[in-house]
């Protein structure tokens, strides 16, 4: 019989710690909202509990608890919403697995792969038939962002089986949306080249937005102001402003916190409700938080 060596027994134990560790807070998310009421002490306590599990914060899903946490305490979410926001990332962590190791790095190799290709700043045809080639053979990543729309954008582009410059710059705006280049030379070069291409992506681009008696849902961190300003706004012009994603939900306002949505394949509990309902027939918008403030900058102003 063989010995197990050391880092893979490593890694079978904190496999497990994870897998004792998330059903427990499972219990304690259940047991503070029992009530229905979700306090100050109750969020810093799910904080120091994160944090008394230090040897597993580098790891999936407690460095995401732990930002949720610390967003919740310094952007004002309100603490209920982050409770059902924890229980929806336990139930992820606990009925897929797969969510977590195969999709979660493909997708970051996909992340990668994209960030190669964009790195000197150019698309070359070959690099695009390439990355094809590489969609074809990982379909199982079908209904996972970014992976639809590039799949999407890619069998466009090379429907007449030929790429032209155009094409090409607008693939480069695509990728310019979740890829960081630290060569401050080329991304100028990128932002410059790609300054007039509007990309459609998950949120609506250009949107039309009708107030009176429509609902609106806000997801995320805003970078703009706070969620208490936006609903004051949102009932001003007419609107109603709610908590929870639903049918009857009209708008969803995406907050631009610094996620590109890599971790985990997903932007969220909210999100992925709306692009579930959307995919239904249902015609919920979601909506970038800039797009909406410059919106209701204009409509408070006039």
């Amino acid at each position: 019989m063989n010995k197990i060596d050391d880092q893979t027994l490593k890694i079978y134990t904190a496999k497990a710690q994870a897998d004792k560790a998330i059903s427990s807070l499972k219990g304690i998310l259940l047991g503070i909202n029992l009530d229905d009421n979700v306090n100050e002490k109750e969020i810093n306590e799910l904080k120091k509990w994160v944090m008394s599990h230090n040897e597993l914060i580098t790891r999936n899903p407690f460095n995401e608890f732990m930002t949720i946490i610390e967003n919740t305490v310094s952007n004002r979410i309100p603490p209920k919403e982050t409770i059902e926001d924890l229980y929806w990332l336990c139930q992820k962590y606990e009925n897929d697995n797969v969510y977590y190791n195969t999709v979660t790095s493909d997708l970051q190799i996909l992340q990668g792969i994209c960030h190669g290709i964009l790195s000197d700043g150019n698309i070359s045809e070959k690099e695009i038939f390439d990355l094809n080639k590489w969609l074809e053979k990982n379909e199982h990543l079908n209904t996972y962002y970014p992976y639809d729309e590039l799949r999407s954008l890619i069998l466009s582009i090379l429907s007449d089986n030929k790429v032209d410059d155009e094409e090409k710059v607008v693939l480069m705006a695509y990728f310019k949306q979740f890829v960081n280049l630290k060569d401050k030379e080329t991304n100028e070069k990128v932002r410059n080249e790609t300054s007039d291409i509007q990309i459609s992506g998950l949120c609506t681009s250009d949107p039309n937005v009708t107030f009176k008696n429509k609902t609106f849902c806000i997801t995320g961190v805003l970078k703009r102001g706070n969620r208490e300003n936006l609903h004051d706004y949102i009932i001003k012009l007419g609107g109603i402003p709610i908590e929870t994603v639903t049918k009857k939900t009209d708008y969803l306002i995406i907050g631009d916190n610094g996620n590109p949505a890599w971790a985990f394949s997903c932007y969220g509990r909210k999100v992925e409700k709306a692009l579930t309902m959307r995919k239904e027939g249902h015609t919920i918008m979601l909506i970038h938080e800039f797009d909406f403030a410059d919106i209701v900058d204009d409509l408070i102003q006039s």
